[in-house]
């Protein structure tokens, strides 16, 4: 099945690039079903379909988690900024600025 993924001809770019796009494109496919998930369940009503609409969207978690890995772990500059916002407490537009600066160096 045809994609638009590509915005430069799919034939000129070659094996890494194609995967990284398409990696790409399933970190925003996951980050779109997670968010499809939390306006399903903010209006569901029935416990055991919102039961299993979080169970859907636990697994989109992990996929988004696997997807941002994998496409960090070929980008070190993304890896720096990543490393110094994620999981850390604060202020959040701070850490990204450090983010910022650690990707210079990187």
């Amino acid at each position: 099945m045809p994609t638009d993924q590509y915005h430069e001809p799919a034939g000129d770019l070659n094996q890494e690039i194609r995967t990284f796009a398409r990696m790409a494109a399933s970190l925003q496919e996951e980050a779109e079903a997670i968010g499809w998930y939390e306006q399903r369940m903010s209006l569901e009503r029935d416990p055991a379909a919102r039961a299993i609409m979080e169970e859907a969207q636990e697994e989109e978690f992990k996929h988004f988690a696997m997807a941002l890995e994998f496409l960090s772990r070929r980008k070190p500059k993304w890896r720096a900024v990543l490393q110094a916002v994620l999981f850390t407490t604060g202020d959040i537009v701070e850490h990204g600025e450090e983010g910022e600066e650690a990707e210079k160096k990187a």
